[in-house]
């Protein structure tokens, strides 16, 4: 069988069958690319659209068909499939990336293997400055991988660490670090690298040049827990714990010994490591754990669990509660849904009400768009305009005027969720789940709620509107509603000892 070889983890090089081949044209270099990625049939209006936009219709036909030509004669025959309507790679050639391979690697959970196939970001030095499209393809592609290359790695250290190879520890953390210098929690893992290497000079420098970088670059100062590390400091982030459901790894924590276990379901964005550099939401977590044992996860798709093709559905987060459930040992648990993770829980409680001792929801909702009888949400072309400003400032403390805007203008809260957005998902990601959260729908289930359930939100909520809080009090049975002064979204700013005795009071029954 003939073999087309494609390396796009760095600048793009083409092989057939072990042949080298010169593509000089970069736009041919890029319809080949593009078409490979495809994996299928693409309309040749979207293939002449993506590459000549700045042209009328007939004249990117036109540009299309020469640079077909020119593919044929840099391969030395035909492997572009062309049709009136479509074009595809040849049916009977095999089409091999290592961009592919990395992906594969990491699902199969080798990460020594997909660790080494990723030797530079995706077409890296390689751009179509006047093709809008396809940068944004591409750019959406390169922070996808990127993103699997930051979790592969954390997961590298922490087995090189757990498994006796701290020197090996120590350069998967080095590489990790590089890749995003302003990132605690990457300079963390190759502090705790180099303990567990028993170099502590080296340890001690590389707190000194975080304490540096985050000095010079934002001002702030590190965290009480990178420095805590050195001192042997019960701040250290917990550890770190995967169990499987769906043949998809699930990363959780927990954190303390109270006499009741407390879940911790989180809104669109977590990560279970990341969420401990920011002092106030460390602080609420402590606080929270020194009520019950706390237990924390990031469903699939997000932070440090495994990526997945499909759209998580409400179904898909309720699994992965009653896994780390399970996991954890827990056999009751005051479940905690925050925002977005509010219909996974109700989905829970429906579904194992023998499992809750209590629920409650924290500006959460029960329909991710607008509807003639859910009013209060965005309407779907809304939604979509939102995600794309989301994406668009992906990188940066995208959204934080929304979700948090009393920290809005504080410098290290914006760094903080800057680097959380980066390590949590990448734009391409996280798509899906939102697309996913926009059409998810629990109204059916409210009536069926049967434990105790506690609803509270902020008054001025820029991200869920308060009304959403007020129906789900109305149609779950029982249900109690606090209204909360305040505009933050997140539940870690702003007034919070309203939501800290409302899961005391659940814990203790009350």
């Amino acid at each position: 069988m003939e073999l087309i070889q494609l390396r796009l983890l760095g600048f793009p090089e083409f092989r057939l069958n072990g042949r080298p081949i010169e593509l000089a044209l970069r736009k041919a270099a890029a319809l080949v690319i593009y078409l490979a990625e495809a994996g299928g049939p693409v309309a040749r209006e979207v293939a002449a659209t993506l590459l000549w936009p700045e042209a009328d219709a007939e004249a990117a036909r036109a540009r299309l068909r020469r640079t077909l030509y020119k593919i044929r004669i840099a391969f030395g025959e035909e492997v572009i499939s062309a049709s009136a309507a479509s074009l595809m790679v040849r049916a009977p050639l095999s089409v091999e990336a290592d961009a592919s391979a990395f992906e594969h690697a990491c699902d199969a959970g080798l990460l020594d293997d997909a660790a080494g196939l990723y030797t530079s970001d995706y077409l890296a030095g390689f751009s179509l400055p006047d093709c809008p499209e396809f940068e944004e393809w591409v750019f959406f592609r390169r922070e996808a991988l990127r993103s699997r290359l930051v979790q592969a790695l954390e997961r590298l250290v922490e087995a090189k660490i757990a498994g006796g190879e701290p020197r090996d520890a120590v350069m998967h953390a080095t590489r990790l670090a590089a890749l995003d210098l302003l990132s605690e929690s990457a300079h963390r893992h190759l502090i705790r690298a180099h303990l567990a290497a028993g170099d502590r000079a080296a340890a001690e420098r590389q707190g000194e040049t975080c304490t540096r970088l985050l000095r010079d670059e934002l001002g702030v100062a590190p965290d009480p827990a990178t420095l805590a590390l050195l001192r042997a400091s019960d701040a250290e982030v917990p550890r770190t714990r995967y169990v499987e459901v769906d043949g998809i790894h699930i990363a959780y924590q927990t954190v303390g010994s109270g006499p009741a276990d407390i879940v911790l379901v989180p809104g669109f964005i977590s990560h279970v490591e990341r969420i401990w550099e920011d002092r106030s939401c460390r602080a609420w977590l402590n606080a929270v754990s020194r009520l019950g044992r706390l237990i924390l996860f990031d469903r699939r798709g997000m932070g440090l669990s495994d990526r997945v093709g499909a759209r998580p559905t409400v179904e898909a987060t309720a699994r992965d509660i009653l896994a780390v459930m399970d996991a954890a040992g827990s056999r009751r648990a005051v479940l905690v849904g925050a925002s977005e993770g509010g219909p996974g829980c109700i989905r829970f409680a429906v579904d194992h009400p023998d499992r809750l001792t209590g629920l409650v929801l924290w500006g959460s909702l029960a329909k991710g768009s607008h509807a003639p009888d859910y009013p209060f949400a965005l309407t779907a072309a809304q939604y979509d305009l939102w995600q794309r400003r989301l994406l668009a400032g992906w990188g940066g403390p995208a959204e934080i005027e929304t979700f948090a805007p009393s920290v809005a203008s504080d410098r290290q809260a914006r760094a903080w969720w800057a680097g959380l957005l980066r390590a949590a998902s990448s734009p391409g990601a996280v798509a899906g789940l939102l697309q996913a959260l926009r059409d998810a729908d629990v109204r059916p289930l409210l009536s069926k709620v049967s434990a105790k359930t506690l609803v509270l939100h902020r008054t001025g909520d820029r991200a869920v509107r308060v009304e959403a809080g007020r129906y789900l009090t109305a149609r779950i049975p029982g249900a109690q509603f606090v209204e909360v002064e305040g505009e933050d979204h997140w539940f870690w700013v702003g007034e919070q000892g309203v939501l800290l005795e409302g899961i005391g009071g659940m814990v203790r029954g009350r």
